[in-house]
């Protein structure tokens, strides 16, 4: 309630509260992200640790999906590979908008140490679709991802209903 642009007064019997629906819409929007897994590497280890009772996503409000349409968050975590991409810009776009993307980790971000040698590895996940939010590391810790998300969240409260569409 104190992240709300709040105006409370209170009356005898009660209180009246106001607020205006875009800050109550994007404060139900950031607390209750669904995502979708994109897991291809060490990277997905730590993603699984991250959902796991040690660090526990539940608490952030964040529950795994494991269909697109109904997920409004697709977290990217290992090697992406050329012959990936194509699945992967379909998972994206089965996705009803609002939608945001993590990318987590060093090969996801930019390739990693496989772009040098391989042939087959994408330079980086932002060739395939918009990403929100990068986390950098090999392989980045589950605190970092839970920062990422919480940043992801704070970005969700700024938004302006108007740009949903813009993306």
């Amino acid at each position: 309630m104190k992240k709300l642009p709040v105006y409370t007064e209170s009356i005898p019997g009660g209180a009246i509260v106001a607020t205006n629906l875009e800050a109550v819409l994007n404060f139900g929007r950031s607390k209750s992200l669904w995502y979708l897994l994109f897991g291809t590497a060490c990277c997905a280890i730590e993603l699984m640790c991250t959902g796991a009772s040690r660090y526990d996503f539940d608490r952030l409000g964040m529950i795994f999906r494991a269909s697109p349409r109904q997920a409004d968050l697709i977290i990217a975590a290992g090697t992406i590979t050329k012959k990936m991409a194509p699945r992967l810009r379909r998972l994206y776009d089965q996705m009803s908008e609002p939608r945001y993307v993590i990318a987590m980790g060093g090969c996801t971000v930019k390739g990693g140490p496989f772009y040098y040698d391989s042939y087959s590895v994408e330079k980086g996940i932002d060739h395939i679709v918009p990403v929100d939010i990068y986390i950098p590391g090999c392989p980045p810790r589950p605190e970092s991802l839970l920062e990422g998300c919480l940043h992801l969240q704070e970005k969700i409260r700024k938004q302006k209903l108007s740009e949903w569409q813009e993306k």
